[in-house]
């Protein structure tokens, strides 16, 4: 099972009586730019949010870089990064302050790494010559990247990002799809990604799984959903197809 960054097996989630995740089983592999489609209601975020550990599934276990995150949680967040809900930032500090402030929490770092990382992170997004302004004063797409940021502060193997392109112009939307195909390509990062923005996700993303109604009714790469569905390069249409098949 460690070959694969994630790795979750018959995932099950209840509350109370409803059914919102119906056993889902998934590997993702390192390097893998893996989006997660779904209508609004199908349990895209419900996933997420037990792929953190934020909720424990029911029934089943999800493993990073085999470390069960629900046994053990702390150590599995040190190989990734996340922002499930919009990043959350103090508004009338500076990028850099706040990121400085994230940084000390890693406790196996010095001070001195602690400051270095933060540029480093910084540099990273293209937030340097912004990184002493009020983040106030940044652009919801400036807002994500330093999100971004926050998550590459440890170093992760894996990001997970919900809803990345929500809100954002298209220059926003272009310079986040740079940054997730430098992040691949330059550290080896494997993305987990959410978006009901499926143009943004067919630029980025070599493989997919469809949710519907909690239930994973589609799982592969990218070019066998297209030609499965004899869609051309139309992401949104193969998605809607399989969607009006399920029914």
């Amino acid at each position: 099972m460690h070959d694969s960054v994630i790795f979750a097996r018959n995932v099950t989630k209840y509350i109370g009586n409803c059914l919102i995740i119906d056993h889902i089983t998934l590997k993702i592999y390192p390097k893998d730019i893996y989006g997660l489609l779904g209508i609004n209601g199908a349990g895209k975020t419900t996933f997420l949010r037990l792929m953190t550990g934020l909720i424990a599934p029911t029934e089943g276990e999800i493993l990073i870089q085999g470390i069960n995150i629900e046994k053990n949680r702390k150590k599995a967040l040190l190989k990734m990064g996340a922002i499930v809900e919009s990043p959350v930032f103090f508004p009338f500090m500076s990028g850099r302050k706040n990121l400085q402030n994230l940084a000390r929490l890693n406790p196996s770092m010095s001070g001195k790494e602690q400051l270095e990382k933060v540029e480093e992170v910084l540099e990273i997004v293209g937030l340097s010559n912004r990184g002493d302004d009020k983040v106030k004063t940044y652009s919801l797409g400036m807002k994500q990247r330093l999100g971004i940021a926050q998550a590459l502060l440890n170093n992760p193997d894996l990001i997970i990002l919900d809803e990345p392109f929500n809100g954002l112009d298209p220059i926003g939307k272009k310079e986040l799809r740079d940054l997730i195909v430098k992040l691949q390509n330059e550290k080896n990062i494997t993305f987990f990604i959410s978006s009901h923005l499926l143009d943004e996700l067919r630029y980025l993303c070599n493989k997919f799984m469809i949710i519907h109604q909690g239930k994973m009714i589609w799982q592969g790469d990218k070019e066998t959903l297209l030609s499965t569905t004899n869609t051309g390069n139309d992401l949104e249409e193969a998605f809607i197809q399989l969607i009006q098949n399920y029914h």
